[in-house]
């Protein structure tokens, strides 16, 4: 929404000289998949002929993303730092252009794998040990004092639940689990409405409090539920981007799960190119190349993380309000913006809301989104699905600018 390993991200032009480290950090343990695609990279090969010349296209497909890289004749590039490791129950790739020569790729490793750790410790709820699990298994509704940093970002998640009218949701857990894309094994018949109702019932972003001083969280019943899986990742994303610049590193591409963030510019002094998947299930195949510069981008679908009854696909898109996978036309939401952590939720948000009511409310937000529905052929044979897509004024705007 285990992985097998990321191979070091690419970038538009020919292939750079790489240093590579890649050090795999322990298995953190997976989030619950909430409202999100199925994260699970794969290496993909595709052909393409280049207009100017022939060249391999190979594309690092990461559930919604791919970034790019064309195999061919073309100016130098200069020397890519490429590091890797795993973080979340995922992994993470870092790609880096440094100024100088005097940065250590073993140190710079080191700060990122302990700085992600950190984010883990924070936000994980497979840890039991972590801080939001302590929160969950506590047995009150008095004030928890927890970190700073989840205060932050629980606050932000309840911006978006606000702006959304409750499509995201970072109580949803327990319909999650109940529809079988949690941690629980995967039920044989659909929920009963009962069971449905019931986990409605510990349900809603309104029974979750926060206080700024000292920090603190606080629910209204005891077994309300909080994941933080549709955002924590872009979230660590921003944090490992932050650290990047303060070494001075200003030319990097960051990536966890499938989330992104760019700033600068690739080996050949290029905006970095990130391809927008077609969301379909089984295939992997480029729908848009965006230019990724001094951006964000984070995609949710539907298309890798579902089952299906009696001919009907239910996928782990959740709609917290009617404790349901959501039954509409669109596949994919892609968003970009300053900060991953908020790409991440508002991807979640509108792929919940669907692209009529999405759609709207991201161009009345200004909210830089690429929408992509399927629809589903029938009745011809042989006859493929339909991917039509909509992009709001904002999106537009922001991939012709990483151009100039």
């Amino acid at each position: 929404m285990s992985r097998a390993p990321v191979p070091a991200l690419g970038q538009a032009g020919p292939v750079p000289p790489t240093q590579t480290v890649s050090k795999p950090a322990p298995s953190l343990g997976p989030y619950n998949a909430m409202s999100r695609s199925d994260r699970k990279p794969v290496l993909g090969l595709l052909l393409s002929a280049h207009r100017r010349h022939a060249s391999a296209l190979v594309a690092t497909a990461i559930a919604g993303a791919m970034v790019l890289l064309l195999a061919g004749c073309g100016p130098k590039s200069a020397k890519v730092l490429a590091l890797s490791g795993a973080t979340m129950g995922t992994t993470y790739s870092v790609q880096v252009l440094p100024p100088r020569a005097d940065v250590d790729p073993n140190a710079l490793q080191q700060r990122i794998d302990a700085l992600l750790a950190k984010v883990n410790a924070l936000m994980s709820t497979y840890d039991p040990d972590s801080e939001l699990s302590r929160f969950n298994a506590a047995q009150s509704t008095d004030w928890f004092a927890v970190s700073p940093e989840l205060v932050e970002l629980v606050d932000v998640a309840r911006k978006v639940s606000e702006a959304s009218d409750g499509a995201f949701d970072i109580t949803v857990g327990p319909l999650v689990n109940l529809w079988g894309f949690g941690p629980d094994l995967r039920p044989d018949a659909l929920p009963a409405r009962t069971d449905i109702d019931a986990a409605r019932a510990r349900v809603g972003y309104h029974k979750l409090h926060t206080r700024a001083e000292p920090p603190a969280l606080r629910k209204d019943r005891p077994d309300l539920y909080v994941d933080l899986s549709a955002i924590a990742k872009g979230y660590g994303v921003d944090r490992v981007a932050a650290l990047l610049e303060s070494e001075g590193l200003t030319d990097y591409l960051v990536e966890i799960g499938g989330e992104l963030r760019g700033r600068g510019v690739n080996g050949r002094g290029e905006p970095w190119r990130i391809a927008v998947e077609r969301p379909e299930a089984g295939r992997r195949s480029v729908f848009r190349i965006v230019p990724l510069h001094d951006l964000a981008m984070a995609t949710s679908g539907d298309y890798r993380n579902f089952f299906e009854v009696n001919g009907e696909r239910y996928s782990h898109s959740i709609d917290p309000r009617t404790g349901w996978p959501v039954q509409h036309p669109l596949a994919s939401v892609t968003v970009l913006a300053d900060d991953c952590m908020w790409a991440d939720a508002w991807a979640t948000a509108l792929l919940v809301l669907g692209t009529e009511t999405g759609h709207a409310l991201a161009e009345s937000r200004g909210l830089a989104a690429l929408f992509i529905s399927r629809i589903r052929a029938r009745g011809t044979r042989g006859a493929e699905d339909q991917y039509p897509a909509q992009a709001t004024a904002a999106f537009e705007h922001a991939a012709e600018d990483a151009t100039q």
